[in-house]
């Protein structure tokens, strides 16, 4: 499995209503883009206080590479794009291969 991960920080003046027009807006995506095999996402809990901002963080998966490049260009993912891009103070993007503990795939 693929992942992509993307963890978001808002600008300070961006309304909470905004912030869940945008949560929305992400979560409609898998029924949107078939590509998508898995989809989870959540705000920042953590008692460490190392997350810098980012609040959110939402995890596509991916069966592979190519449905992760559809995904991409696809014209529901780059809407949001241009939903939450005025909204970002700074945004993070990693993907990933899903590996075990024994460094296998998962």
């Amino acid at each position: 499995m693929l992942r992509h991960v993307v963890l978001f920080a808002w600008k300070s003046e961006t309304p909470p209503e905004k912030v869940r027009e945008i949560e929305a807006a992400m979560c409609a995506l898998p029924a949107k883009i078939p590509e998508i095999a898995r989809f989870e996402w959540g705000t920042d809990v953590s008692v460490q206080g190392l997350a810098r901002n980012f609040t959110h963080c939402f995890v596509v998966s991916f069966a592979s590479e190519k449905d992760r490049d559809t995904y991409q260009v696809h014209p529901d993912h780059q809407a949001f794009i241009a939903l939450s891009k005025p909204h970002r103070q700074k945004l993070l993007v990693l993907d990933y291969f899903a590996r075990d503990a024994s460094g296998s795939e998962a």
